[in-house]
C-alpha cells in the first residue's frame, strides 16, 4: 500500500518512514505542500499522512484544494497535541481522521489501515496458494495458518508472486516491486531476496520456481517445467 508522508521535520519523516516500511507500507516522503502536489498528480497513492505545519502552504489550505479538486483519496491528519481548532477544521474540510503528535506508531498503523478498509468499502479477498495465504487487511502471510515473518523486501517479493498465482512474473518488474526506493540495487539482488524466500518456504507444498526466459512464479507443488 503506497503512501504519501508529507512532513517537513526530516527526523520525524525519516522515522516514520523506515517505520512504516518494516510494516509493509511503501511510503513516499514529500517535504513541503508543492512536492506532494507534484506527486499526487504523477502517481498513484491510496493514503495521505499529512502534517499542518508545512514550510510553503498550511496542510489544510493543501486539503482544501484536494478535495475542490475531486480527489478522494484518504486523509489522516497529524495535529498538534490539544491543537482542537485544526482537528474540527480538518474533519470539515474532508479530512478522514486524525492523530495528535507525540504519537504511537501502532495508533498510525491502525488509523491507516482502516482508512484503507473504508475506502474500499469492503474487505478484499485473501490470496491463496496452496497452505500459503495473504491476508490484505493486516497484510500478513501465513503458512499453514502460522504467520509468516519477513523483512520488507520479501514482503514485497512474494505478494507480487501471489497477486500473479501460477502466472510467471518478469525479472524486470518483480525488481521494480521490491527496490522501489533503492536504485542502487543491481539487477541481480532480487535473487538474494527469492534465495530467503524459498528457504522460509521450504518443506512446504508452495514452491518459487524459476521459468526460464519468462522470470518467476509461485506454484503448489511440483510442476513439469524448466527451472533453474
Amino acid at each position: 500500500m503506497r503512501i504519501l508522508l508529507v512532513e517537513d521535520e526530516l527526523e520525524m519523516a525519516a522515522w516514520l518512514e523506515r517505520a512504516l516500511a518494516q510494516s509493509g507500507f511503501l511510503p513516499v516522503h514529500a517535504p513541503d505542500a508543492k512536492r506532494a502536489e507534484e506527486l499526487l498528480a504523477s502517481q498513484e497513492f491510496d493514503a495521505v499522512v499529512l502534517d499542518l505545519r508545512l514550510p510553503d502552504k498550511h496542510g489544510l489550505v493543501l486539503l482544501r484544494e484536494l478535495r475542490a479538486q475531486g480527489n478522494e483519496i484518504p486523509v489522516l491528519l497529524l495535529t498538534a497535541q490539544g491543537a482542537l481548532h485544526d482537528r474540527v477544521r480538518g474533519l470539515n474540510l474532508g479530512a478522514d481522521d486524525f492523530v495528535s503528535k507525540p504519537f504511537a506508531l501502532e495508533e498510525v498503523e491502525a488509523r491507516l489501515l482502516a482508512l484503507l478498509r473504508r475506502s474500499r468499502g469492503q474487505q478484499s479477498a485473501s490470496l491463496v496458494c496452496g497452505s500459503l495465504e495473504y491476508n490484505p487487511v493486516n497484510r500478513a502471510f501465513l503458512l499453514d495458518s502460522v504467520v509468516l515473518h519477513l523483512t520488507p523486501r520479501e514482503h514485497a517479493a512474494l505478494l507480487a508472486l501471489i497477486t500473479d498465482v501460477a502466472m510467471p512474473v518478469e525479472k524486470v518488474r518483480l525488481h521494480e516491486k521490491v527496490f522501489e526506493h533503492d536504485s542502487e540495487a543491481g539487477p541481480d539482488a532480487i535473487e538474494v531476496v527469492l534465495h530467503r524466500l524459498r528457504k522460509k518456504l521450504a518443506h512446504s507444498d508452495v514452491h518459487i520456481v524459476t521459468v526460464r526466459g519468462l522470470g518467476y512464479m509461485l506454484e503448489e507443488n511440483t510442476q513439469e517445467m524448466p527451472r533453474s
